[in-house]
C-alpha cells in the first residue's frame, strides 16, 4: 500500500487511514482505489472483526482532488475498462455489499463530496464536534455520486436529504447528529481515543459471527433498490450535470472564487 493510505491492525480492529494531509486527504485514483482494495482485503481476513476508516491531520476527506492524478497502476487497462462504475461507486459496494463486517467511519475533520459519500457508505459514524460536512456538489455543478443518494436518504429521509444536498450548507457535529447523519459526536480532544474505544468495545462485546450475520440481515432488510442500477444512474446524472454549460460555469466560478451565473443550459 502506498503512503497515501495507512493500514494498522490492533487486535481484531483494522484501521484504514487516509494520508494525504497536504490536500486534506483529497481523493485521487490511487487513494480511491486503495480504499476499495483495503476494504476488500479486510473483508477476506478472518482476523479482522471490525474496520475503522478515518483521516490524518484536520480532515477526513475533502472530496475529489480537482488537480487530477496519474493513472492507477494497480489496475490493468482491461480491468479499468470493464470497471465502469469506478472507485467512487465502489465505496458503497465494497463497504455495504461485499464486506459483511461492521465498518466504522471516524469523521475527524472536514468531509465533502466524495469524502462524505465515503463516510456515508460506512455502517456507523462517529464525528468530531468541530468537524464540518457538506455535500459540495452544487458548487462544482455536479449531482451526488458515490451512493450518497441512497445512503443519505436511507439515514435521514427524503426531504432532509433534498434540503441538505441542494442547500449545500456546512454542518458541524451537533447538527449532523440532530439530522441523523451521524450516530455520535465527540469533543475534538477526545475523538481519537473514543474511536479506538468504540471499535474495541464492539470486538469485546459482539462475536464476529454475530456481527457479520447482523450486518447481512440488516442490509437485506433495508436495501429495496438495485444498488448497482442506482449507482449507474448517479454516474449518468453527474455526467450530464458536469457536461452542461451551467456545470462548466459552476466550476469556473468556484476556481475564480465568485458567484456563478446560471442560464439553464
Amino acid at each position: 500500500m502506498s503512503d497515501s493510505l495507512l493500514i494498522n491492525d490492533d487486535g481484531h480492529v483494522r484501521t484504514i487511514t487516509l494520508n494525504r494531509p497536504e490536500v486534506k486527504n483529497a481523493l485521487n485514483l490511487e487513494l480511491g482505489w486503495g480504499i476499495v482494495e483495503a476494504i476488500d482485503d479486510a473483508a477476506k481476513d478472518d482476523n479482522v472483526w471490525i474496520i475503522a476508516i478515518t483521516g490524518t491531520g484536520d480532515s477526513f476527506c475533502s472530496g475529489l482532488d480537482l488537480r487530477g492524478s496519474a493513472p492507477y497502476e494497480h489496475h490493468s487497462p482491461q480491468t479499468a475498462y470493464l470497471d465502469d462504475l469506478g472507485w467512487i461507486s465502489n465505496f458503497p459496494l465494497a463497504m455495504r455489499q461485499r464486506c459483511d463486517k461492521p465498518v466504522i467511519a471516524g469523521i475527524n475533520g472536514v468531509a465533502v463530496g466524495g469524502g462524505l459519500s465515503l463516510a456515508m457508505a460506512a455502517d456507523i459514524r462517529l464525528m468530531a464536534r468541530s468537524a464540518r460536512i457538506l455535500a459540495g456538489y452544487p458548487r462544482i455543478g455536479g449531482s451526488p455520486d458515490g451512493g450518497m443518494t441512497w445512503t443519505l436518504s436511507q439515514a435521514i429521509g427524503y426531504e432532509k436529504t433534498m434540503r441538505f444536498l441542494l442547500e449545500n450548507r456546512t454542518v458541524t457535529g451537533d447538527e449532523a447528529y440532530a439530522l441523523g447523519i451521524v450516530g455520535e459526536v465527540v469533543d475534538d480532544d477526545k475523538f481519537a481515543g473514543r474511536l479506538h474505544e468504540y471499535c474495541h468495545q464492539l470486538v469485546s462485546s459482539v462475536s464476529p459471527i454475530t456481527a457479520r450475520l447482523t450486518k447481512r440481515t440488516v442490509g437485506k432488510a433495508t436495501t429495496a433498490i438495485d444498488v448497482e442500477a442506482q449507482l449507474r444512474l448517479e454516474i449518468r446524472s453527474i455526467g450530464l450535470a458536469f457536461g452542461s454549460n451551467d456545470g462548466k460555469e459552476a466550476r469556473k466560478a468556484f476556481m475564480e472564487k465568485r458567484s456563478p451565473v446560471f442560464e439553464g443550459n
